[in-house]
């Protein structure tokens, strides 16, 4: 695992972060994510379904659209009484290592990006997870991957956050190879059926910004939908070509930013 310092994350953290943004316009991405293909395939067709760490509760609106029954619970009461107000769905305020949820009550468990915040490791939210999963239930979870890049990157990214550490930075995240988060699956109870690593651009997105301008980047920004209509129809098939190229095996297993994992509790 790669570990990674910097801005702590109490609850004060999320409520900020998910004051930076609106449910709209996740709920906007959600709908054209490939991450959403991979969730809707992995679900199972009837039960209850829980997303753990839901925030604003995109996913929770996006898959009670779609006809399934979920719930979603999380810790920042801000982003679930914004949920509230975008649409009507059963939310909660609870701590994810103790639900207030029977054993075996749900069919699914859905957690995206929140397992590998915990400073003592994932293990106690899994734990928690399999408790109210019931036999056969299928989890989905992500978290930050090893890809490729970082692999190569791993001495260097170690050094830096031990740096940041000293000077006084608190554990952010960890970031998990298939192999570290397959194991803590398995120790939890869960037998992994799949592992889709996804967002490919990230990594991409990060490493060109110090190369552009800062003028640059606002006028483009600026420009958004005001460019040409025509120049809009040249990029798309350039736009669409990357794409395709970003979301190959090899791609995905060198650039994907967070690992998609489905397993199902045994």
């Amino acid at each position: 695992m790669l570990a990674y310092y910097s801005v702590a994350a109490p609850q004060e953290f999320w409520t900020d972060h998910w004051g930076r943004h609106s449910v709209e316009e996740l709920l906007a991405i959600a709908r054209r994510s490939p991450l959403t293909g991979l969730i809707t395939q992995a679900l199972p067709d009837d039960g209850v379904i829980l997303e753990a760490g839901c925030g604003l509760g995109q996913y929770v609106l996006l898959l009670r659209e779609r006809g399934w029954r979920v719930a979603g619970v999380d810790w920042s009461l801000e982003a679930l009484a914004a949920c509230r107000r975008a649409a009507p769905a059963p939310l909660a305020l609870m701590e994810l290592r103790g639900l207030a949820i029977a054993d075996g009550a749900l069919s699914g468990y859905i957690s995206l990006g929140v397992i590998e915040h915990d400073p003592d490791g994932p293990d106690a939210l899994l734990v928690e997870a399999h408790r109210v999963l019931a036999p056969g239930g299928v989890l989905v979870v992500s978290v930050p991957y090893v890809n490729g890049v970082r692999r190569l990157a791993a001495g260097w990214i170690r050094r830096r956050n031990r740096e940041i550490a000293r000077r006084g930075g608190a554990f952010y995240q960890s970031a998990f190879s298939r192999a570290e988060l397959a194991a803590a699956l398995d120790r939890c109870g869960f037998s992994v059926r799949a592992a889709h690593p996804y967002d490919p651009a990230r990594i991409l997105r990060q490493a060109l910004r110090p190369l552009i301008p800062r003028g640059r980047r606002d006028a483009s920004a600026a420009a958004g939908d005001a460019s040409p209509a025509g120049a809009s129809r040249r990029r798309r098939p350039l736009i669409t070509l990357a794409k395709r190229l970003l979301y190959t095996e090899p791609a995905l297993r060198l650039l994907g930013h967070m690992l998609l994992v489905v397993a199902r509790k045994t």
